[in-house]
C-alpha cells in the first residue's frame, strides 16, 4: 500500500501549467472530462482545451473548477499561480488579530468538552490545541513524544508513545493509517507521504495481525485505552470549519473522544480536573 501511496506523486523538474495541474486533481478524484463538465456545467470541449494549454481559463473558471474538485485552499491558491494570477486565500497564524473569534470558539468548545479529551490538529497532524483532559493520554509517554512540536499520529503510534497503552494497537492503526491514506488522496500533501511512510515503519508486522472483529453492539471503530490498571474505551468525531476562506481555517480540525461505557464515562467524571 505504502507503494501505490507513493506512485500517487508525481515529481517535475519544471513548472507545471494549470491545466495539467486541473487534469491531475481531475484524475485524482476519478472523474472523466464529461462529468466534470456536467458537474461544473461547462463545455467538455472547453475543458478539454483548457487541460491541454489551448484556452487560458480566467481567474473566475480556476476557482470554479477547484471548487467543484474540492481542491484544498492552499492548492487552489498554486493553480492560481500556475495560471498567472495572484493567490486569494490568506493564510493568517492562529495567534493573530484575525482568527481571535476563531481562537475563542476553538478554545471554547474544548473546554466545554470536558472531562472528555478532545484536541485540534492542523494538516500535518501537529497538535495545535487540546484540553485538559488529553493528559491520560500522555500518560507514560516519551519525553520527546510528548515534547512540542506534538505530532498526535506519532505520538498515537510510535513504540515510545501510546501505543503499548492501546490494547487494539492493530485496529486503531489500520484506522489511522486508512485516515492518513484519505487524506493525502484528498491533498496530495507530499509531507503526509511521508509521515505515512513512517508511520508504516513502526511495527510493520502489525500490518499482517488479525484484525479484531466488531463485538456486539459495536457501531464505531472502538478507541481501548490502558491507563494504570483501567481499561477506557472510546469512539471520536471529526468536526471541521464548514466555510473558510483563511487557508489556517481550512487546515484545521477538531477530534472529540467520547466514553463508550459507563466505566469509562464515570473514571473520566472522578479524574476532572
Amino acid at each position: 500500500m505504502a507503494g501505490s501511496v507513493n506512485a500517487s506523486m508525481t515529481t517535475v523538474s519544471r513548472p507545471q501549467a494549470v491545466g495539467e495541474l486541473l487534469r491531475e486533481w481531475r484524475e485524482r478524484r476519478r472523474l472523466t472530462q464529461l462529468e466534470l463538465a456536467l458537474q461544473a456545467e461547462v463545455s467538455t470541449r472547453h475543458l478539454s482545451f483548457v487541460e491541454t494549454g489551448r484556452a487560458t481559463p480566467s481567474r473566475e473558471m480556476i476557482l470554479h473548477l477547484a471548487e467543484q474538485l474540492e481542491v484544498p485552499l492552499r492548492e487552489r491558491n498554486q493553480l492560481l499561480l500556475a495560471g498567472g494570477y495572484a493567490p486569494v486565500y490568506a493564510q493568517a497564524g492562529l495567534d493573530s488579530p484575525e482568527l481571535s473569534s476563531v481562537r475563542t470558539v476553538v478554545r471554547e468548545v474544548l473546554t466545554a468538552h470536558e472531562p472528555n479529551p478532545a484536541i485540534v490538529i492542523d494538516r500535518h497532524w501537529n497538535l495545535v490545541d487540546a484540553n485538559s483532559a488529553v493528559a491520560l493520554f500522555m500518560h507514560d509517554v516519551a519525553v520527546e513524544q510528548r515534547t512540542p512540536p506534538i505530532n498526535v499520529m506519532r505520538l498515537s503510534l510510535h513504540p515510545r508513545g501510546a501505543a503499548p497503552h492501546i490494547i487494539n494497537l492493530a485496529q486503531w492503526r489500520a484506522h489511522l493509517l486508512s485516515r492518513l491514506r484519505r487524506e493525502i488522496a484528498q491533498t496530495a500533501d507530499p509531507e503526509l507521504v511521508g509521515l505515512y511512510t513512517e508511520i508504516r515503519g513502526y511495527q510493520p508486522d502489525l500490518d499482517t495481525a488479525n484484525l479484531e472483529t466488531p463485538g456486539a453492539g459495536e457501531v464505531v471503530i472502538p478507541l481501548r485505552f490502558r491507563f494504570g490498571e483501567q481499561e477506557l474505551v472510546f469512539f471520536s468525531m471529526v468536526a471541521a470549519f464548514g466555510t473558510p476562506l483563511d487557508i489556517t481555517v481550512d487546515e484545521l480540525a477538531l477530534e472529540f473522544f467520547f466514553p463508550a461505557d459507563s466505566a469509562t464515562t464515570s473514571f473520566l467524571a472522578s479524574h476532572r480536573t
